[in-house]
């Protein structure tokens, strides 16, 4: 039996110790817990370790760092950019039975969630108190891996990202400690922002238990609104107006025909194939009135047609499902086909320019990718659909994905607007932040010498 065998059976020996049952080395669990979403590889842990309170997270990562043992948090494994991944074995750390709602503060608009809560959960409980928590990526992630990749999604453009609606954390750093950053108090001065340091750090500088997060009331009025356009440009440019002339919409998404033709036969919606916007209004009944009249000028002006309303909540209900789903209708465009997705985001002056030159980028290199945005912030997204066997077609895409990537960055924007890097986007970040990725790499080796807290992301060490 080698050293390095030895050394791995004595932990596993400890955790065992630990956790009992809870901790796993059985195939199929490991495999579960390597692979999220994305079209990246899956690289299973050595071993799963189901936590359920902060002092045993604590514990697990102690004693991995006395064997210099990777360890790689886990949520619910939406990510997409191969996040969970672990890329050097180790022990993932499922955080998923860490899930009680610690306390709500409705007077103060926040409340302290263990990080294992998701937001579809916490909006449930919160329901009869006429609050709410915006940040809605889609799929049903963890409050905490939310804070850990910077999650935003379809609300972002009125209620901003999990950065501005993260308070505080407690975090389990890669020596065991536990600390807790920020606080409930709306601002401070006190001292390092550590709460904006670990927000967005995905794991490679200590693991998110628990989450301090920012509330917000449940708007009186609420109303969707459909509208196809004629062209692309004239859709975009409405988003660019709208933004520009302070009308406070809380969703601008943006289809292009291709994803728009692909929900309209996968959610069964009754509208044409063509470039689309989707829009909701939050506010006073007044508000969104004036609001959604003020935009519907501006649609109309830009070749806008049929602008339709949706009031009830079934109607918005079911038009924010398909939005969600367009992952799902774009991969039932190509049957059997694998969906490699990747967003970028620009200023919102550039946006027009960056998707049409994409769009032509698209149609030359022959490949299937429908685009979807949260356009009203200057993120989009496409979705490559790649036979998984056909090495010449995953050359063109990844091809097209690194010219995308370097245009965004060219026009002053950034390689992802909220998937974040995981190690699918590493090779960018040199050509985003320069010198600065040198700091961030002095960073993640003062907080983390031994380099255990999911390696191989974010950072090239």
């Amino acid at each position: 039996m080698s050293a390095q065998t030895a050394v791995k059976d004595e932990l596993l020996d400890s955790l065992r110790s630990l956790l009992g049952e809870r901790l796993s080395t059985a195939m199929a669990v490991r495999e579960q817990h390597g692979k999220d979403v994305s079209f990246h590889e899956g690289h299973p842990p050595d071993a799963v370790a189901f936590a359920e309170t902060t002092e045993e997270v604590a514990a697990i990562v102690r004693l991995c760092a006395e064997h210099e043992t990777p360890v790689v948090p886990f949520g619910t494994g939406t990510s997409l950019e191969g996040h969970i991944a672990a890329l050097h074995g180790g022990v993932c750390i499922d955080l998923g039975r860490m899930n009680a709602i610690l306390e709500v503060n409705g007077e103060d608009l926040d409340c302290r969630v263990q990080a294992g809560v998701t937001r579809k959960q916490l909006n449930e409980y919160l329901r009869d108190t006429g609050l709410f928590f915006p940040i809605d990526p889609g799929a049903d992630a963890s409050l905490g891996g939310m804070a850990a990749t910077r999650a935003s999604g379809t609300n972002a453009v009125r209620y901003g990202t999990m950065r501005e609606n993260v308070l505080g954390l407690t975090v389990v750093t890669a020596d065991g400690r536990v600390i807790r950053t920020g606080g409930r108090a709306r601002k401070s001065s006190a001292g390092y922002d550590l709460t904006r340091l670990f927000v967005g750090s995905e794991g490679t500088l200590g693991v998110i238990t628990e989450v301090q997060l920012r509330l917000h009331g449940i708007p009186e009025a609420i109303s969707a609104a459909v509208c196809p356009f004629e062209t692309l440009q004239g859709a975009i440019d409405t988003v660019i107006l709208t933004i520009q002339s302070g009308i406070p919409v809380a969703r601008i998404e943006l289809l292009d025909e291709v994803q728009m033709g692909a929900c309209v036969a996968y959610s069964d919606l009754d509208y044409p194939a063509l470039p689309t916007l989707f829009f909701e209004f939050h506010g006073t009944e007044a508000g969104v009135k004036e609001q959604a009249e003020r935009v519907a000028e501006i649609a109309a002006e830009l070749g806008g047609r049929d602008f339709r309303w949706a009031t009830r909540q079934e109607d918005r209900t079911k038009l924010w499902q398909a939005r969600h789903d367009a992952y799902w209708a774009a991969k039932a465009l190509k049957p059997g086909s694998g969906g490699w997705a990747t967003d970028v985001c620009v200023p919102i002056s550039r946006l027009t320019e960056c998707i049409l030159e994409t769009k032509r980028d698209i149609e030359e290199s022959g490949l299937l990718a429908p685009l979807v945005g949260h356009v009203g912030d200057g993120n989009f997204h496409l979705v490559y659909l790649l036979n998984e066997d056909d090495e010449e077609e995953y050359r063109r895409a990844s091809a097209h994905n690194d010219r995308m990537v370097m245009r965004a960055i060219a026009m002053g924007g950034t390689c992802t607007g909220e998937h974040g890097v995981g190690y699918g986007k590493i090779p960018f970040l040199q050509a985003e932040h320069g010198e600065a990725v040198t700091l961030m790499r002095q960073v993640k080796k003062a907080l983390d010498p031994a380099n255990i807290m999911n390696p191989g992301k974010v950072i090239a060490l």
